[in-house]
């Protein structure tokens, strides 16, 4: 489960594990809000999909909702994503008896709202929370510390399970020149983003860059792809900066595989992460990588080795970054290479659906077995 049904990365490791895993050992059901790439990408892998309203305004309804879901289905293992998700399956599961509980912590997102009271009820909440859940995953090894210490889980609760990306998807553009004509960079230097519009992935940031980019490059594009809350707002820092005629906002994009495969460096500007599923994707098709040196990127990204790391919220290093890149394609080259070589191979798809899977058997182990055992009718 898990609120909204865009293709961000809590709704690809959902997507990743319906897909993946043992048909033999689980029936999948999947639940969110309706409509949405998530939902059209469950009815092709023709897993039952749970229309259910998340909203925060939704409250006891949403509750009352996932419950009657969870009991008529007999579920046995409720899996939520996300903080909505997290907060109003837990609670249901709770109240409709479900035998396990486990909840993914993509990222702690609220230590880095801006009101520290705000920030104190969520650690209290996740708290309470974790007493009803049987086990919590964190995606990076820098959040499960940082969960340790805030006590957000009970030690013996808390697993460590890194995102994976499957490396033999293949790039999907067969032409890379057509897609650079596309977007306005043919024969010109193209840099793209693969992004959430939304404050966590420092967008504004590579923006700002723009500007010292093309000092060095002027004819250089910035390609942003993906859609979020802020999409106006970086429209009007386009604006304000004058950089219309080179930072181009995509919106989301079926095509992002594909626009990675055109561009000569891919940025990734983020002010906090919890395991970045498109620096992998990246790595995966030997893109030269720049990103923000911060925790959860480090724990893909070599510095030097396998990309170039920049401290974050510092427009000038980003774009010192991307030019020695564009400059040098040497060494852009080599990055490139030892990340496809290095990387995909520790962050293995393979391997985060087989935990989980694992996981969900050790849960239920530990619990009395429902009685008639098998679950009841599929979901419409």
């Amino acid at each position: 489960m898990i609120d909204r049904p865009f293709l961000g990365g809590g709704q690809v490791t959902l997507l990743t594990l319906a897909r993946g895993l043992d048909r033999e050992r689980f029936e999948v059901f999947a639940a969110s809000e309706p409509g949405g790439p998530l939902v059209e990408e469950m009815g092709k892998l023709g897993v039952p999909h749970v229309p259910i309203s998340l909203r925060k305004s939704s409250g006891l309804r949403a509750v009352a909702a996932i419950a009657a879901v969870l009991k008529n289905n007999r579920i046995d293992v409720l899996h939520t994503h996300g903080g909505i998700a997290g907060l109003y399956g837990r609670w249901a599961a709770k109240k409709a008896g479900t035998p396990a509980v486990v909840h993914t912590i993509h990222g702690i997102h609220y230590l880095h709202y801006r009101n520290p009271l705000i920030r104190r009820a969520f650690v209290i909440l996740e708290r309470r929370l974790s007493r009803i859940t049987d086990a919590v995953i964190f995606v990076s090894e820098a959040d499960l510390e940082r969960g340790r210490r805030l006590r957000l889980a009970l030690p013996e609760r808390s697993r460590l399970i890194r995102n994976g990306v499957d490396p033999a998807i293949p790039a999907a553009a067969s032409d890379p020149g057509k897609k650079r004509e596309e977007l306005g960079a043919q024969g010109k230097p193209l840099v793209a983003a693969v992004s959430r519009l939304h404050r966590q992935k420092g967008v504004a940031y590579l923006l700002r860059a723009v500007p010292f980019i093309r000092r060095e490059l002027p004819a250089v594009k910035v390609a942003i792809a993906g859609g979020g809350p802020l999409q106006e707002a970086l429209a009007l820092e386009i604006r304000r900066l004058g950089i219309g005629d080179a930072a181009l906002l995509l919106g989301e994009r079926a095509d992002a595989r594909e626009i990675l495969a055109a561009a000569d460096v891919f940025v990734l500007p983020s002010l906090w992460e919890g395991l970045p599923y498109v620096l992998v994707e990246a790595a995966a098709l030997g893109m030269p990588i720049v990103a923000t040196d911060i925790d959860g990127i480090r724990e893909v990204i070599r510095s030097g080795s396998t990309g170039i790391l920049v401290p974050p919220r510092n427009p000038a290093a980003l774009a010192s970054a991307v030019l020695l890149l564009l400059g040098d394609r040497d060494l852009a080259g080599k990055l490139g290479e030892n990340a496809r070589r290095e990387i995909p191979g520790r962050f293995s798809v393979g391997r985060m659906i087989a935990e989980t899977g694992f996981l969900y058997e050790e849960v239920l182990r530990s619990k009395t077995p429902r009685p008639g055992g098998r679950p009841g009718p599929p979901v419409e």
